[in-house]
């Protein structure tokens, strides 16, 4: 018996590290195993970690409060923060015309789910109770399947009720698994209310695949035939023009150069241009018409070559502010940004991770890569100061109450560092920050912290979820937590529809998007060959995932206190 002690103090010692390390990394492990099971093509993914986490709390498979409650507030600093720092290059952008009315529908959304919530608890549950409302707290969070809205849930009911806080946690898992489903059931009914269908729905998406015109670059060749720019110089034609447009060479009495803000143009004068699409017919019809040119066989051949930033020195330099055609005799025709194209005007700024066109002589390009630094090693290694310096500010940030007077109206562990990730994600450069992440390791680190969070908060919950569920108001959570999903959809969906005429998939992926739900998304891409659903889904998330932390805030500070 006494061989096998060791083995049994692994699992029976609560006090001990190697007992505590244990415990999460059977309830990691089979969570993930177990959410990679599919029902009916859906899966939960890793938020069976929680329920994992339930079952081993239940059997008494847990470790110290003190423990559970630290690694549930950094697994969800980090993956709150990991978040706000890949959608911070975005999240202003995405409230373009089009953006404005989707995160409009969205944030009406976020307030249906809560306003279906409190009709519930009216409906349904003894007002008198202090816990019943806190426990609808974690249905809705649960029927919208957001988690990190849950943790700051969780943090502000501690703040405001201690620890004779409820567990807010089991609702949440009660009414979890229906609110995946019902998500992706109540878009399929949208299509059928809406009548829409999904051939007519793909066409009409194809007809409107080159609308971005205003950023997307367009190279052509020209011949200046406009003998009012004889004698004129680039700068002037600009100026002229008052169109952006990048001439990256230029070939006069039979020799190539590369053209720079000096550079004197003549009536005969063969050139090759960059614009955007929008910009490209008034281009055309200034300079003159389009034609074809063999650059390779010139007197002085260009090379055309795509370089990646990766010199934290040029980390937010304009490319005005660079004067690469002047100093290197170079010129940078697109800029590629999250696999976007964008067309390279002098005022964009460069960022860590752009892959930049650049055309000109082969030594000077290669001159131009060495000073970029073009080196792709050094963008596997994450910025790791930048990580901790901004969850450093989200903790102060989150710590201060935003309306004087009262100290429990602050942001927390959740939205203090989510927006101090967006801010860094977005304007990081000017304080010479880092931000760039590449996708493989923002994903670990956002997984990592979300499973932390999952298992500490299942842990936590398990000693009483069973009870909950069936002497308590678990399938009641379950049925309230199915309106919330619901509901909402079936309302603002015909609106975005009739309304505003957005598209299906649009549509589709603006709903996913705005209950932070990855496998509604999944089913609006196997739907749709196009990107529409990503564009809906990407377009919403940054300020819905902002919004559901700070309402679960909000509703515990004002309503649970």
């Amino acid at each position: 018996m006494e061989s096998i002690q060791w083995l049994i103090n692994l699992f029976t010692d609560t006090e001990s590290v190697a007992h505590i390390v244990t415990l999460y990394a059977v309830v990691i492990a089979v969570g993930v195993y177990l959410g990679k099971i599919k029902l009916l093509g859906i899966s939960l993914g890793v938020t069976f970690v929680l329920f994992a986490g339930i079952v081993a709390g239940h059997f008494g498979f847990t470790a110290p409060l003190p423990i559970l409650n630290f690694m549930q507030d950094f697994g969800l600093i980090l993956f709150v923060f990991m978040i706000g720092l890949q959608v911070g290059p975005g999240f202003f952008e995405s409230f373009g015309k089009a953006g404005i009315k989707l995160n409009g529908l969205a944030a009406t959304l976020i307030l249906l789910n809560i306003f279906v919530m409190f009709g519930c608890y009216y409906a349904f549950f003894d007002t008198r109770d202090p816990y019943n409302l806190p426990m609808m707290v974690g249905t809705l969070y649960g029927a919208v399947t957001n988690t990190p809205g849950l943790g700051a849930a969780n943090e502000a009911l501690y703040s405001v009720m201690g620890s004779n806080s409820p567990q807010i946690a089991s609702a949440y898992a009660c009414a979890y698994p229906l609110g995946v489903l019902g998500i992706i059931g109540a878009t399929i009914l949208l299509r059928y209310i809406c009548k829409v269908k999904l051939n007519k729905e793909e066409a009409d998406l194809e007809a409107q695949a080159e609308a971005d015109v205003y950023k997307k670059p367009h190279r052509m060749h020209l011949e200046v035939t406009n003998k009012y720019l004889e004698g004129k110089t680039l700068f002037q034609v600009h100026n002229f023009l008052n169109r952006e447009f990048v001439c990256t060479r230029i070939l006069h009495d039979g020799h190539v150069s590369i053209p720079t803000a000096e550079t004197i143009f003549h009536v005969g004068d063969q050139m090759s241009v960059v614009c955007t699409e929008h910009d490209y017919e008034a281009v055309v019809a200034f300079i003159g018409p389009t034609i074809e040119v063999d650059w390779d066989h010139q007197d002085r051949p260009m090379a055309s070559k795509r370089i990646v930033v990766t010199n934290p020195k040029f980390n937010g330099k304009t490319l005005g502010a660079l004067h690469f055609s002047r100093a290197s005799g170079v010129n940078v025709t697109r800029v590629t940004r999250h696999g976007m194209d964008i067309f390279a005007s002098p005022s964009l700024p460069l960022q860590v991770g752009d892959r930049v066109m650049v055309v000109g002589p082969e030594d000077a390009v290669d001159r131009v890569a060495s000073l970029l630094g073009n080196s792709v090693k050094r963008l596997d290694a994450p910025n790791i100061a930048t990580i901790f310096v901004g969850v450093l500010l989200g903790i102060i940030f989150g710590s201060l109450p935003f309306i004087p007077g009262m100290p429990l109206m602050k942001l927390g562990l959740a939205g203090g560092p989510l927006i101090v990730a967006i801010l860094i994600g977005r304007y990081g450069y000017k304080f010479k920050l880092v931000t760039y992440t590449t996708t493989s390791a923002n994903m670990m680190l956002r997984e990592i912290g979300l499973v932390l969070f999952l298992a500490s908060v299942g842990i936590k919950a398990g000693a009483n979820f069973y009870d909950t569920v069936t002497e308590g108001d678990g399938l009641l959570y379950v049925l309230t937590g199915f309106l919330i999903t619901v509901l909402p959809i079936v309302i603002i969906g015909p609106i975005a529809r009739i309304k505003y005429k957005f598209n299906y998939f649009t549509i589709a992926g603006m709903v996913a998007g705005t209950y932070t739900d990855p496998p509604a998304l999944a089913y609006a891409n196997s739907i749709c060959s196009k990107e529409a659903p990503a564009v809906g889904y990407s377009t919403v998330y940054p300020l819905s995932m902002f919004l559901r932390i700070l309402t679960a805030q909000l509703i515990v500070l004002f309503f649970c206190g």
